[in-house]
C-alpha cells in the first residue's frame, strides 16, 4: 500500500470550487459526509444513490448550509447497465456539460458465510453494485471525464478485498476485483489522458454498515465519517500525485 499523508491536508475554502463530482452511495455514512464536505468546498455533487427521500434532505441541508447546490440522481445501482449507464452519462453532459471526478462509495454487504453455503441471490447484489456497477458508470463517464484538467477516479476498497479472509465471500472477491480493475483502469489511462485513478480503504468507520458487518463491535472508538473527509478532500482536489495506488485512511 501507498503511504497517504492526509491529515495534515488543510484545503481552501474554495478548493473544489467549480468541480463537478459523482459520489454513489451519497444518502448514508461516508457518502453522505463526503458529500457535505465537497459541497462546502465548492463542489457540484451529483449524489447518486436509490433512497430519494435521504437525498432531498440532504439537498435541503446543502442549501440551508449554504454550500453549492447539489444535483440529485435516484438510481438503484442494481439496475445498471451498459444502456442506462450511458444514458445517465449523457443526462449529465446535457445538463452541466463535466465531470470533474467519481467516487465509487456504494457498497452491498451481502451474507458472509461460507463459500459453499452463500446465498446466489446475496452473491449477485453483492457483484453488481460492488464491481460491476463501478465499472459500467466508470466507462460512460470516461468520454466526460478526458475533457477535464486532473480529474480523479476513486475506488472504495476494503482490507479483506486486499487480503483474502474466511467468510466475507461475494464482498471480498468483488473488491480483490475493484482492486485489479482500479490498477487496468490506471494503467489503460496513464499516458493519454490526466485522470488519476487509486482506490481507498477507509478502514473502521463509525457507520450503519460497520454495525451490519460487524455485530456487537462497540462503535465509540471508531472514526466518524466527518473526520476523515479530509482524505477526500485532498485527492478530489488534485494535492496528490498518487495513481494506481492503493491508499488507506489509516
Amino acid at each position: 500500500m501507498t503511504q497517504f499523508d492526509w491529515r495534515e491536508f488543510t484545503p481552501s475554502d474554495n478548493a473544489l470550487s467549480e468541480k463537478a463530482i459523482l459520489v454513489t452511495g451519497a444518502a448514508d455514512g461516508i457518502g453522505r459526509a463526503v458529500t457535505l464536505s465537497l459541497a462546502e468546498h465548492g463542489a457540484t455533487v451529483l449524489m447518486l444513490d436509490k433512497k430519494a427521500r435521504h437525498l432531498e434532505k440532504i439537498y435541503d441541508e446543502v442549501i440551508q448550509r449554504g454550500f453549492t447546490e447539489p444535483i440529485i440522481l435516484p438510481v438503484d445501482l442494481m439496475d445498471i447497465t451498459p444502456e442506462s449507464a450511458t444514458t445517465l452519462a449523457q443526462a449529465i453532459y446535457d445538463d452541466i456539460g463535466k465531470l470533474d471526478g467519481i467516487l465509487h462509495n456504494a457498497a452491498e454487504l451481502g451474507s458472509p458465510s461460507p463459500m459453499d453455503q452463500y446465498d446466489m441471490t446475496y452473491w449477485a447484489s453483492v457483484m453488481q453494485t460492488n464491481l460491476q456497477a463501478p465499472y459500467l458508470l466508470t466507462r460512460a463517464f470516461l468520454p466526460l471525464l478526458k475533457q477535464a484538467y486532473k480529474t480523479n477516479v476513486l475506488f472504495t476498497t476494503a482490507d479483506v478485498g486486499r487480503k483474502a479472509a474466511a467468510y466475507w465471500g461475494a464482498y471480498a472477491i468483488a473488491y480483490a476485483g475493484v482492486e485489479t480493475q482500479m490498477k487496468i483502469w490506471a494503467e489503460e489511462l496513464e499516458n493519454t489522458t490526466k485522470i488519476r485513478v487509486n482506490s481507498l480503504d477507509p478502514g473502521p468507520v463509525r457507520t450503519s454498515f460497520r454495525r451490519r458487518s460487524h455485530p456487537g463491535e462497540s462503535q465509540e472508538l471508531l472514526a466518524t465519517p466527518q473526520s476523515i473527509t479530509k482524505a477526500y478532500l485532498k485527492i478530489f482536489s488534485s494535492e496528490h500525485n498518487f495513481h494506481g495506488s492503493k491508499l488507506s485512511i489509516n
